[in-house]
């Protein structure tokens, strides 16, 4: 049956829709692409540098943590950020986002699975992870993940955002693929999630929602060393040898 429409209830409103990001957003991201191109002077942006990159570019702060989904924060939503690369990333439909280590042996105290059917450790495993998402939901009325999926070179990128959720585990079922790791499938047979007993790194699978926001930008030049030092004024005055 439908929900029951009730007067008294307010809503609690996200800074802005679901990847519906605010007017001028991609330019933020893509001018802090091009800074940290120029200044590192190699094609390099990790995890933390996106989650710094997306706080700045959406007037949130940046505040990392160890649940990793709440790096970012606006009022009342927080976001994961998550980094992917791909060939050609306006193009990718299907991405894999490595969620961490989901060890059922600190969580559950359960150092042998063997005896265990994959069911039973693909239910453990998702525990884990919903556990996390439930104590940020505690604290933020929306939580989402946020992904850049980067070229190679950095020249091309997709952005999009999704809903973080629980994810219930009567609606998967597991098996054991070829390499020993332990692969979830939905109801419709999709591939959703790999745990990989040793290192216990549990891993989802995302599809790239239509409204992805793809962009490029124009590669600068590397910022060389001597122009850096004329542009600071350094000379010998800046260095003083100790005892």
């Amino acid at each position: 049956m439908p929900e029951p429409r009730l007067r008294t209830v307010e809503k609690v409103r996200p800074p802005f829709p679901l990847g519906q990001f605010p007017p001028g957003t991609v330019l933020n991201v893509a001018a802090r692409i091009v800074y940290q191109l120029h200044t590192r002077c190699e094609a390099r942006l990790e995890g933390s540098d996106w989650e710094r990159i997306f706080a700045e570019s959406v007037g949130a702060n940046w505040t990392p943590s160890n649940i990793g989904l709440d790096d970012v924060r606006l009022d009342n939503c927080c976001w994961g950020a998550k980094t992917v690369k791909a060939g050609k990333p306006s193009l990718i439909g299907r991405i894999r986002l490595i969620s961490g280590r989901n060890s059922l042996d600190y969580s559950y105290n359960q150092s042998d699975s063997r005896g265990l059917s994959p069911t039973e450790i693909g239910t453990m495993v998702l525990g884990i992870y919903n556990e996390r998402v439930s104590a940020v939901r505690q604290r933020f009325k929306h939580c989402r993940t946020v992904v850049l999926v980067k070229s190679q070179d950095l020249g091309e990128c997709a952005m999009f955002e999704f809903e973080t959720l629980r994810y219930e585990p009567e609606r998967y079922s597991w098996e054991w693929n070829p390499r020993s790791n332990l692969e979830g499938y939905d109801e419709e047979g999709h591939h959703k999630f790999t745990w990989q007993p040793h290192g216990s790194q549990f891993t989802i699978v995302q599809q790239v929602p239509p409204d992805r926001v793809a962009f490029q930008v124009r590669l600068p030049p590397p910022m060389s060393f001597d122009f850096t030092m004329d542009a600071l004024g350094f000379d010998e005055s800046w260095v003083t040898v100790l005892p």
